[in-house]
């Protein structure tokens, strides 16, 4: 297996990852995010434990699939590759955030339960603020940053044909469906966790799911994935080879009738 097939793969697992670990951290979260009374009652943090480590684990495998798809994306556009790396660690810090924030609810009720007497408005007013603040890191992180990073990727894809050229339209249209949708949240226009939201969040998640089976099947096309689907597509921008001697060997480029393919 090559260097850029493992690169696949690797990025393959770490896309998954992330849509399980999201999944898993939103349900897990239920009862500190949606109990007004939580601060105040029994608690069930160890289910709250449970969602933060896998939101920390999202924020892990987000910055993975910036850093190793790094390296095949930089052939294309060395520029927007390492912007998709600072989009990534962005949305993992404004992950960590919301992290922190739902943690601290949980510190806040057991100090209420070990001080008993202290004021309950007050404790659930902080409770409240804290979970304000991580739904508008959900709101910024994975919905603001992730379409950015979307369309970023899918059009690094669509230009490269490093993917199929659909799978690269789904990511555009998901990118900036998601963007759309959160700033419509944003402005009050309907809730973030409601049947639009959820609407308009299936696109960047199928083409996230839709990727990862992509290459951990078959890799990239035209570099170590297979060349024959590009010449099915149709004329275009051809996906770009490493710099090695096949590339050379196959164009190899001359200054004064000297090849410049090293030899």
């Amino acid at each position: 297996m090559g260097s850029t097939r493992k690169t696949a793969v690797v990025t393959g697992v770490l896309f998954l990852v992330t849509e399980v670990a999201a999944i898993g951290g939103l349900v897990l979260y239920g009862p500190v995010l949606h109990d007004a009374g939580y601060v105040l009652g029994p608690g069930a943090d160890t289910r709250v434990f449970l969602g933060a480590l896998c939101e920390l684990v999202l924020a892990l495998a987000v910055i993975g699939t910036g850093v190793a798809l790094y390296p095949v994306v930089k052939r294309q556009n060395e520029g927007a590759a390492l912007g998709y790396v600072c989009g990534r660690l962005l949305e993992a810090a404004v992950i960590v955030v919301g992290i922190v924030s739902v943690l601290s609810v949980v510190t806040l009720r057991r100090e209420a339960a070990a001080a008993p007497g202290g004021d309950a408005a007050s404790l659930v007013t902080a409770a409240d603020a804290l979970v304000a603040i991580h739904d508008r890191t959900f709101l910024l992180g994975p919905n603001f940053v992730l379409g950015a990073n979307t369309l970023v990727l899918a059009c690094l894809m669509y230009r490269s044909r490093l993917v199929p050229r659909p799978l690269a339209v789904l990511g555009l249209v998901g990118g900036t469906l998601i963007c759309a949708s959160a700033t419509a949240v944003l402005f009050g226009l309907y809730e973030q966790v409601s049947d639009a939201g959820t609407l308009a969040a299936l696109p960047v998640f199928a083409w996230e799911v839709g990727l990862a089976i992509r290459l951990l099947a078959k890799g990239f096309t035209g570099a170590g994935g297979t060349v024959a689907e590009v010449a099915a597509e149709g004329p275009g921008e051809p996906a770009q080879l490493p710099n090695t001697c096949e590339k050379w060997a196959a164009s190899p480029e001359t200054v004064g009738g000297h090849s410049l393919a090293p030899r």
